[in-house]
């Protein structure tokens, strides 16, 4: 797929979904091939705060960090296009969801139960699942968090195999979005 001018993108991009769909990997791709900058959330929160985002977890609780990661999305999202990949949980709380909204093309990367417990299996490092049943965890997860990321302005469903494929997806699902914002 040619290469997108940055120009034409008027707004940030937020990738958003559950934990392992790939945010970070397809958010860096994505903003190499459409020439713009790239963030992580959760690295910027880390920068911010001088801790891990595991750390900030253990030490102060979830609700701390929620509000702390609003405020540094609310940061980054200055109206500056940018490819921006948000936590698995930055999409969830309402004023940070409508601040995604409002400021962003949001993107929620879909994933099965199967390819995201491969693929976070791979890292000890995710806060929610440090449980005695991962596995039924990311099922609680998906029940409570898929309804709301279905809020996001675009679904793609990520694609087994390599990342460029869902970043091929992604980079489409923009033009098509593009498009139909255009003839409204």
């Amino acid at each position: 797929m040619p290469p997108a001018h940055s120009a034409k993108m008027a707004r940030p991009i937020a990738l958003v979904g559950l934990m392992g769909v790939g945010k970070t990997t397809i958010g860096r791709r994505l903003a190499k091939r459409l020439d713009l900058p790239f963030l992580d959330s959760d690295e910027e929160i880390e920068k911010a705060s001088g801790r891990t985002v595991a750390g900030y977890f253990r030490d102060h609780g979830e609700e701390a960090f929620r509000a702390g990661e609003r405020r540094v999305i609310r940061r980054i999202l200055d109206g500056t296009p940018l490819v921006l990949a948000t936590g698995g949980g930055a999409f969830i709380p309402e004023r940070t969801r409508r601040v995604l909204q409002a400021k962003a093309l949001t993107i929620w990367l879909k994933g099965d139960f199967e390819t995201i417990m491969e693929r976070v299996a791979r890292k000890d490092t995710r806060p929610l699942l440090q449980v005695p049943d991962p596995r039924a965890r990311m099922r609680e997860l998906m029940d409570e968090r898929y309804p709301i990321y279905s809020q996001a302005h675009i679904t793609v469903d990520i694609r087994k195999g390599t990342h460029i494929r869902t970043v091929n997806a992604v980079q489409k699902a923009i033009a098509a979005h593009r498009l139909t914002d255009v003839s409204k």
